[in-house]
């Protein structure tokens, strides 16, 4: 995973205020300059220790509170204000710190060896912004709860909001005939579906006939090793990148970013949508959660840290699309394990364009 960029916050959110996160098991600083560069730093001053969280961010750099030490968004130290000509050798001190660059608004970060950092992919879908068109960026999971003031960080492995993308027949279950319809009644309908191995990742296509009687052919794109392409119920290709980060071990955390027209808010989102007149997951008791049972309920019981033990499991036939991901996924921990480069890393710019075939196409047999 460290072989890849990912997003640690929505840029709209990453300010002068110093704020915590954590990513891949470490906990770090996230904060933007005075001239608008975000910076992501090791959260202990390398003087004495002392959390940069406490600290001030300045046209240049953040500084600590303790003994004023300063540091730009690469860890160089700019000034030592207690120390001879504010630190003769303050070069020689520097903060560890984190590549990031900014694309789709999103902050994105790099945390593997220097010498390995790959280009920050580009998705063909996502790049031309029509007319009025903006990046809307969800950093709350929602993907997981279906609410906009649930949890940002769930309890859970990032396997598993992996695996629930390949997992085509639990659309057809868990939000169609469970309780209450979280999408479309359409979804109501059992696909007929097939999966393919593409050289991004996974793909599967659902052919259902909707309730109006036309055809509908939905593809929804797994790129490994955490993104995926899932679109909604309208015409047309994708427009949003889902992507499941990795917290640590036991807890992850979705971003979803998406071309959205203007004007587009948040009560767009779930318009039209199943859960649009269902009580915020946010209010639910337990009971009214074990009526009506969503992604995190599913997944976040799966298992100790919310991953499911393969002793535990008995895969059949419709988890064909969770059988491909996690072979993919063994084939490319092994090609690091050799010192070789993982799927999907680009190092040259014709080569970092991902492309995917996501979307729906809809017709009228009888047309």
């Amino acid at each position: 995973m460290r072989r890849y960029w990912h997003p640690v916050a929505a840029s709209s959110k990453v300010t002068s205020r110093p704020q915590q996160v954590r990513i891949l098991c470490e906990d770090l600083i996230l904060f933007r300059d005075g001239s608008g560069r975000p910076g992501l730093l090791y959260p202990h001053c390398i003087h004495r220790g002392t959390s940069l969280f406490w600290g001030h961010v300045e046209e240049d750099g953040i500084r600590c509170c303790y003994h004023g030490w300063k540091f730009d968004v690469e860890g160089n130290c700019l000034q030592q204000p207690c120390e001879p000509n504010g630190g003769v050798n303050r070069a020689a001190h520097r903060q560890p710190w984190y590549a990031v660059r900014e694309q789709y608004g999103l902050v994105w970060a790099y945390m593997g060896p220097p010498e390995k950092m790959p280009l920050l992919p580009n998705f063909d879908h996502m790049e031309i912004l029509n007319e009025g068109e903006f990046y809307f960026v969800l950093d709350n999971s929602i993907l997981s709860h279906a609410d906009l003031k649930g949890p940002s960080v769930v309890p859970y492995s990032w396997l598993n909001l992996n695996e629930n993308t390949m997992d085509p027949f639990h659309v057809y279950i868990l939000h169609a005939n469970f309780g209450t319809t979280h999408f479309i009644p359409d979804f109501a309908v059992m696909p007929q579906v097939t999966f393919d191995e593409i050289g991004v990742g996974t793909t599967y296509t659902a052919s259902r006939t909707m309730l109006d009687g036309r055809e509908m052919k939905r593809v929804v794109t797994w790129i490994a090793p955490n993104m995926a392409v899932i679109p909604g119920s309208d015409a047309g290709r994708c427009d949003a990148l889902a992507i499941f980060t990795a917290v640590d071990n036991e807890h992850s955390r979705t971003f979803v970013t998406k071309r959205a027209p203007a004007g587009f808010t948040e009560k767009d989102i779930f318009e039209g949508k199943g859960f649009a007149a269902a009580k915020p997951w946010t209010q639910m008791t337990v009971e009214e959660r074990q009526d009506a049972p969503n992604d995190y309920e599913a997944q976040s019981s799966q298992g100790p840290s919310g991953l499911p033990s393969s002793s535990n499991e008995h895969l059949v036939r419709s988890d064909i699309g969770i059988g491909i991901q996690r072979r993919v996924l063994r084939r490319e921990i092994k090609k690091v394990g050799d010192g070789k480069d993982p799927i999907n890393v680009a190092f040259r710019p014709e080569e970092a364009t991902i492309r995917t075939p996501s979307g729906n196409v809809f017709s009228n047999p009888q047309a």
